[in-house]
């Protein structure tokens, strides 16, 4: 029996609350996790888990070795990881997720130059808009704007998001631009479904003014990448941060609207499990980041240089 092996796999079981789920992180067979927790089990002389057809929950046994095994696991990969690079060897398997809308058009370089320079380190990178918990879904890291969901979690600013409503030069030729964030009221509208402040749209006039309206969408949606699209086709105005609208804005197919009047920026940050704080391989990746993308983003030094966009950052 590998203990250690099993003991991976207990806590990957435990963290998804399913055998299933735990054998496709793995990348093994079903059969293959319940086998390891079966001999584990039988090592212990009682069960880890209660088991039905549709749940699996800890024991008051599987409860109190959680938090020992949790850590235990971490500290032995992380152990590994540090020997590896004491040979110039840094290595293993990284699991990330992130969002779409960061991924597409700025992370292909970025991988490529961390794996040139750690050609050991296998990534597993998950693609979606959606928010997960990293435990939860088997990744060492989220790339998110959304905050930690609980105090196990721990999150590492990276970079600014900004936001800007634009629209194609066609589109407002066609109805005027608006002055005032109410008049966008009299257009069609893309919004991004994600924002925690759902509806409601706080906006930041100069001298510190502000003034606050809720909008109505005629398209809502978790894809930037669409609201993107959707605007390229003069059918609106829309809301993108700009590290998806700046080209396009830079070589004016997208005109910003309202440019006196800032929305408040989110912050990408890496989110991950506390006991995971120490992980190397982690730390290696958001130092790489954070180098890459350092406090003003090379999409919004750009802008900004285009007399487009203002050097003051509103924070959420």
């Amino acid at each position: 029996m590998d203990r250690l092996q099993n003991l991976e796999t207990f806590v990957r079981v435990a963290q998804t609350q399913s055998f299933a789920e735990a054998a496709r992180q793995m990348r093994v067979a079903k059969s293959v996790v319940t086998t390891r927790i079966k001999q584990l089990e039988d090592y212990l002389g009682a069960p880890l888990f209660h088991r039905s057809t549709r749940v699996v929950r800890l024991s008051e046994l599987g409860q109190a070795f959680l938090i020992d095994c949790t850590e235990l696991v971490g500290r032995a990969n992380d152990v590994v990881d540090h020997m590896r690079d004491a040979r110039g060897r840094a290595g293993g398997i990284l699991r990330v997720h992130a969002l779409t809308g960061f991924v597409i058009g700025h992370f292909g370089a970025l991988l490529r130059e961390f794996q040139t320079a750690y050609p050991d380190i296998r990534l597993e990178l998950n693609v979606s808009d959606a928010v997960v918990d990293p435990v939860k879904a088997g990744v060492d890291c989220a790339l998110q704007i959304f905050p930690a969901a609980s105090t196990e979690l721990v999150a590492r600013p990276l970079f600014p998001v900004r936001r800007v409503f634009c629209a194609t030069p066609e589109y407002l030729a066609r109805k005027a631009a608006p002055a005032d964030p109410r008049e966008l009221h009299q257009h069609r509208l893309g919004l991004y479904s994600g924002y925690p402040t759902r509806d409601r749209w706080t906006f930041h006039a100069e001298q510190g003014q502000q003034l606050t309206t809720y909008l109505e969408a005629a398209l809502l949606t978790n894809s930037v990448h669409l609201l993107r699209e959707y605007a390229l086709e003069h059918a609106g105005i829309v809301c993108l941060p700009t590290l998806v609208a700046g080209d396009a804005i830079l070589d004016g197919r997208l005109q910003i609207v309202l440019p006196r009047h800032q929305l408040s920026s989110f912050r990408l940050s890496a989110v991950y499990a506390a006991t995971l704080r120490s992980a190397y391989k982690m730390e290696l990746f958001i130092a790489h980041i954070r180098s890459a993308f350092t406090t003003v983003p090379p999409w919004d030094a750009a802008l900004m240089e285009a007399g487009l966009l203002p050097s003051e950052l509103i924070e959420a």
